[in-house]
């Protein structure tokens, strides 16, 4: 009873429960139990197994721009609307908007990469699933006019799992045209366009912008591709290969350049960068 009231006295006996919230995270692949500050410093990737936890758009604006944000944001104040009128659409928006403290589900501006200039356009899966609606298409959109404009490159972030927004209908569907039309204005301009994809990234943007990078680069072990491969097999009615649509067998099959650890990210992208300039300088296309 002694040694009891002693340790209550401290305090010892409710430390655990003192323990703010966040501090400590499980790998959802090998179950290793991590600080907090151990994931933040190794860019939210588990240093036991390499497991990619999932992070916002404003988190990859500070891991991969200089100073961690944007010189010049492209049009910051734009939101969706409700053209159809959706059921709980406009709820739905609030929340997310509370949830990330984005205005909508992607967010694009000037800054740079290792001293160079670019435009980085980023997409927030924590917002609707990262879906493609009317603002996130104008984003992209203008994204890619103000790259063309500055005579710099356009690397775009992909989380987008949720594919075309439903809630905006054909309206939603048009993005997949608009975000396209940019990508070949890019490249008529002669612009290069750098895709990272992040898990997940499917449906409609992957369709479309996603895939038109002049670089395709992905995070390890994300989902990438159309439909799921839940739906997939259940309507071909066939098992699917091992690592279907994941980061690997897409590289395996020629879908993609290049995966890279988001540890070694920037570094890659600004080689990258490096050597198109040289290409440029020494008039190569």
């Amino acid at each position: 009873m002694l040694l009891f009231r002693k340790r209550k006295s401290l305090g010892l006996e409710s430390e655990r429960k003192q323990l703010p919230d966040g501090l400590w995270y499980k790998c959802d692949k090998c179950g290793e139990i991590l600080y907090r500050a151990q994931l933040e410093r190794n860019l939210w990737v588990c240093p036991k197994c390499g497991y990619h936890f999932r992070i916002g758009a404003l988190k990859y604006k500070e891991i991969m721009l200089d100073n961690g944000d944007f010189d010049e944001e492209i049009a910051p104040n734009l939101e969706s609307l409700d053209p159809l009128d959706f059921p709980d659409y406009k709820a739905k928006i609030e929340k997310s908007q509370r949830k990330t403290g984005l205005k909508e589900a992607a967010i694009a501006g000037v800054g740079h990469m290792g001293g160079k200039k670019v435009v980085m356009f980023i997409t927030d899966f924590g917002f609707m699933g990262g879906s493609m609606g009317s603002v996130v298409g104008e984003k992209f959109y203008r994204a890619a006019q103000k790259a063309i404009e500055l005579g710099i490159p356009l690397v775009a972030i992909t989380a987008s799992g949720g594919g075309a927004r439903m809630h905006e209908g054909i309206i939603s569907l048009m993005q997949m045209v608009k975000t396209s039309l940019a990508a070949l204005e890019l490249e008529e301009a002669g612009i290069p366009y750098i895709v990272v994809l992040t898990h997940p990234t499917m449906g409609g943007v992957m369709a479309s912008f996603a895939s038109l990078g002049d670089v395709l680069i992905a995070e390890p072990e994300a989902l990438l591709g159309f439909a799921g491969p839940r739906v997939i097999r259940d309507t071909i009615r066939q098992e699917l290969p091992k690592g279907f649509q994941r980061s690997e067998f897409l590289l395996e099959h020629g879908m993609i350049d290049m995966v890279v650890p988001r540890t070694e990210l920037k570094e890659n992208i600004v080689k990258i960068l490096d050597i198109l300039e040289g290409n440029k300088e020494n008039g190569q296309s």
